[in-house]
């Protein structure tokens, strides 16, 4: 009977609950995936090879990468940013929010043509999380510069809980339906909204969700399945395909994106 008692005590499940949450950091750690150790102004930006070339590839292209953030917190998160090219254009754009502008009193949006589209995140080669060709990608870049305008932080950067560069990655998403953008689980901050907006669209477009702050919600869309945040670690479940989230890791097995690029030339 007190062993009973004990398993079903709160406090058991409590700690069985955050020792899930810690989990999946921890093998990203201790498995070599994500790396502790190195110079952040060593690390490389070189071209992934995910981006098409613009010289053989001349229709329209918006892709949403994620790259494992430089350091120990790579074990928790990704940074995400947008790039994307009209028909015709010899180069694309990229979309992000860099932490230390904002540090230094500027507005921590940044619009360039100047670096790769699929360039390593500080060593980390980035993966592909939504790829959009031709007149959807047109339609997408038509709200562009007005979504990227109407960022709220664009002042502001928080790592955690955020305005960090997935809150801005996911607000792209909420104002351009379009997109059908479903932010990965290591997207932490992407769940960041004032409480004004607590209760808002997912960033697909498909679905609703609660938070507070990023720190606590949930959420239910088409795209992104079933989520629950705790501290901007989120658990969860998708359905297309069907996968399970963990925290550090995202999706189990991992989600495969429609129409991948074709390399570009070097």
């Amino acid at each position: 009977m007190t062993r009973r008692s004990t398993l079903l005590h709160p406090g058991v499940w409590l700690l069985l609950f955050f020792t899930l949450l810690i989990a999946g950091p921890v093998l990203s750690i201790a498995s070599g995936k994500v790396s502790i150790r190195g110079d952040w102004s060593k690390a490389t930006h070189r071209a992934s090879g995910l981006a098409p070339d613009p010289a053989t590839h001349p229709e329209a292209v918006v892709q949403v990468y994620g790259g494992r953030t430089f350091g120990w917190r790579g074990a928790f998160a990704v940074h995400t940013w947008l790039a994307a090219k009209t028909a015709g254009a010899g180069r694309y754009t990229r979309y992000e929010v860099i932490g230390w502008y904002a540090r230094a009193g500027h507005s921590a949006v940044s619009v360039s043509n100047t670096r790769a589209p699929d360039a390593e995140w500080y060593g980390t080669a980035p993966e592909l999380i939504r790829d959009v060709r031709g007149p959807e990608a047109e339609a997408v870049i038509a709200k562009l510069d007005r979504a990227t305008a109407s960022y709220p932080f664009a002042n502001q950067y928080s790592v955690w809980p955020g305005p960090n560069s997935n809150t801005f990655i996911a607000h792209l998403g909420r104002e351009i339906p379009e997109l059908r953008l479903a932010m990965p689980a290591t997207a932490i901050g992407k769940d960041y909204l004032p409480l004004s907006e607590a209760i808002s669209r997912v960033p697909s477009g498909t679905g609703y969700q609660l938070s507070l702050y990023g720190l606590l919600g949930g959420l239910v869309g088409v795209e992104e399945g079933i989520e629950l945040n705790v501290l901007g670690l989120v658990l969860g479940i998708d359905f297309r395909p069907p996968a399970i989230k963990l925290p550090g890791i995202g999706n189990v097995p991992p989600r495969n994106v429609l129409n991948p690029a074709k390399p570009m030339s070097t």
